[in-house]
C-alpha cells in the first residue's frame, strides 16, 4: 500500500533552517507530482510547495517564496523541503502529499516549531 514517511521536523530558532524529508513506497514514485502541506492549530491545511514528477516545475505559496525549496530524488523515492530563514509563522505540522488516481495520500506529519 501507499506509504509516505516524513522526517526532519523539530524546534529551531527564528532565521534558522530545517530540511524535511518524505520517503515514499507502494507506488511508482517517479511518475507522480508531490506536495508539501502544513497545518497550524485552528487553521486549515494549506499547500506550501509542489513539484512535478520529473522535478522541472515547482510552485510555492507566496508566504514561503524565496525561503523554501522543494526538490526530489526519484532514485531514492524521496521528496525534500528545505526551509531557510524560518519565522514563527512557519510553525505547523508539515505533511507530505501524493495524489494518485485522484486520491490524496498523506504522511503522518512532522512538527516544525520556530521559537526563540
Amino acid at each position: 500500500q501507499v506509504q509516505l514517511v516524513e522526517s526532519g521536523g523539530g524546534l529551531v530558532q527564528p532565521v534558522g533552517s530545517l530540511r524535511l524529508s518524505c520517503t515514499a513506497s507502494g507506488f511508482t514514485f517517479s511518475i507522480y507530482g508531490m506536495n508539501w502541506y502544513r497545518q497550524a492549530p485552528g487553521k486549515e491545511r494549506e499547500l506550501v510547495a509542489g513539484i512535478s514528477s520529473v522535478g522541472g516545475m515547482t510552485n510555492y505559496a507566496d508566504s514561503v517564496k524565496g525561503r523554501f525549496t522543494i526538490s526530489r530524488d526519484n532514485a531514492k523515492n524521496t521528496v525534500y523541503l528545505q526551509m531557510n530563514s524560518l519565522k514563527s509563522e512557519d510553525t505547523a505540522v508539515y505533511y507530505c502529499n501524493a495524489k494518485i488516481f485522484n486520491i490524496d495520500y498523506w504522511g503522518q506529519g512532522t512538527q516544525v516549531t520556530v521559537s526563540s
